[in-house]
């Protein structure tokens, strides 16, 4: 973007305005737009995301996971590799992680307004073998716990306690997977309005 602000916190239009202006200042400078698109911090709207994936090839979230060809190539996961995230050891760490390969995770809408907390549910493949070991965590009520969930065939639903609160409602759920590590996550971003 061109601010680098939180976008999630502009209108519409002033998303839409920044966005315009980064990309004419990439095309005078560079002569182009770069295909690839950050959210900045990670947040985005439903409206937001629609309109990156008319304006460029492929978008990062801030969220956890390991990409798939399955992937919603709009919501990307990415990880802060930075001074406080940074360690070697934590990279080797994240580099040995395999995806937790899902059909679909809703709902879309990441921007949380009125129904905080949202019902997620997430689809996995038929194939996806030992479901019954999968953990999740998420922040809801402004601490990391275990969430409570459900699988019924092949959904899992995550049943939060608690609301959100401001700024970001994450989930990251694991898999042992005969010993291979599975992993995905999510994040919301919660209005404190």
């Amino acid at each position: 973007s061109h601010t680098h602000e939180y976008l999630i916190d502009m209108s519409n239009s002033e998303f839409i305005n920044d966005i315009e202006k980064s990309t004419k200042i990439f095309k005078e400078k560079l002569g182009y737009v770069p295909p690839i698109f950050s959210y900045p911090f990670g947040e985005y709207s439903l409206f937001q995301k629609e309109y990156i994936s008319k304006n460029f090839k492929f978008a990062f979230g801030q969220h956890s996971g390991v990409i798939d060809l399955n992937k919603d190539k709009f919501e990307l996961p990415r990880f802060p590799i930075n001074e406080k995230y940074g360690e070697l050891k934590r990279f080797k760490s994240l580099i040995n992680y395999s995806p937790l390969e899902y059909k679909f995770l809703k709902p879309e809408e990441k921007k949380i307004n009125d129904n905080n907390p949202p019902k997620l549910k997430i689809e996995f493949f038929s194939e996806q073998k030992n479901l019954k070991n999968i953990t999740c965590y998420s922040n809801d009520g402004g601490n990391w716990k275990k969430s409570n969930t459900e699988l019924k065939n092949s959904t899992l639903s995550i049943i939060f306690e608690e609301p959100f609160v401001p700024r970001r409602g994450r989930v990251n759920c694991s898999l042992n997977d005969n010993g291979k590590w599975r992993w995905f996550g999510t994040q919301f971003v919660i209005s404190d309005n």
